[in-house]
């Protein structure tokens, strides 16, 4: 199993690094050092989409954070990310995401955008490991009152359980939407935030305070006030470490005592957990007051 996944990996890599450029599937499978019809059948088992569907989900949604962010023309667009016309481009948008990417462009809406995981997290075994000590680097840093556009669960504690009750691909949506602080959140809700019968663990994106914007259906929005954080942040890790990553974070969490800078726990605000990124280390953040 563990050769299929680099294979698959290498083809995910691959797309990723030649992803406007003319793609064929003969490069992608070189990638896998297999042959082509072994490697298209290893990447759908993996990844659940066959390669050329991969490649199109990838080049809209990445197309649809440029129109959301950027100022930018359709065609310009559509011919950077590998549409042979505006219109063979706007037809795959409407398809792909149910709106028409000049509307889109105008007034940027919540979307369910691809999340190509790597294969890795998919198949991850659960099992003890032992690593040397890691450097953790901790800051206090400042929350401005603000609003968090999030989906509850039912009684999740974690990212596991949480991805069983909601379900992955919530992540797409998320990441689709502008947040305050450059990316979705995931929380841990103090009490007087969490519903009857939902769940303390949920993911959500912050926006600043007087938002008036869409909500996705399904999502709830609740305000926070301004609030200081303790930021915890590990060395960066191998993709494939992320479970240690975080274990070693949480190990420095229960050892770590705020009174020493002047400060204690504040289990008014929320936890926060930032998406595990191997190049820049996991962090979460740990509410404070003086």
């Amino acid at each position: 199993m563990q050769e299929q996944m680099e294979a698959v990996r290498r083809m995910q890599e691959y797309i990723e690094k030649h992803l406007c450029e003319r793609i064929s599937f003969a490069d992608v499978a070189k990638a896998s050092l297999f042959s082509p019809w072994y490697a298209r059948r290893l990447f759908l088992e993996y990844t659940g989409v066959t390669p050329a569907d991969y490649i199109r989900k990838l080049r809209l949604t990445k197309s649809a954070l440029k129109l959301r962010d950027e100022d930018v023309k359709i065609l310009n667009v559509a011919l950077d990310f590998g549409f042979g016309s505006v219109d063979g481009y706007q037809r795959a948008f409407q398809k792909e995401f149910g709106c028409n990417p000049s509307k889109y462009s105008a007034n940027p809406i919540p979307l369910h955008l691809f999340t190509p995981y790597g294969v890795k997290f998919r198949f991850m075994e659960r099992k003890e490991t032992s690593m040397s000590v890691k450097n953790v680097f901790i800051q206090v840093i400042d929350k401005p009152k603000r609003k968090v556009i999030m989906k509850r669960g039912k009684a999740a504690t974690e990212y596991w359980q949480y991805c069983e009750e909601v379900g992955c691909d919530i992540w797409g949506v998320l990441v689709s939407m502008k947040s305050l602080c450059g990316e979705p959140v995931c929380l841990w809700l103090p009490k007087e935030y969490i519903k009857p019968g939902t769940s303390e663990y949920v993911q959500g994106v912050e926006v600043s305070e007087d938002y008036s914007g869409e909500i996705p259906d399904g999502f709830d929005i609740i305000e926070l006030p301004a609030s200081k954080y303790l930021m915890f942040q590990g060395e960066p890790f191998k993709e494939e470490d992320y479970e240690q990553a975080i274990t070693d974070i949480w190990e420095s969490e229960k050892k770590y005592d705020p009174t020493v800078i002047g400060y204690q726990w504040d289990d008014r605000s929320p936890k926060i957990q930032l998406e595990p990124v191997g190049a820049r280390g996991y962090i979460e953040l740990l509410p404070i007051k003086a």
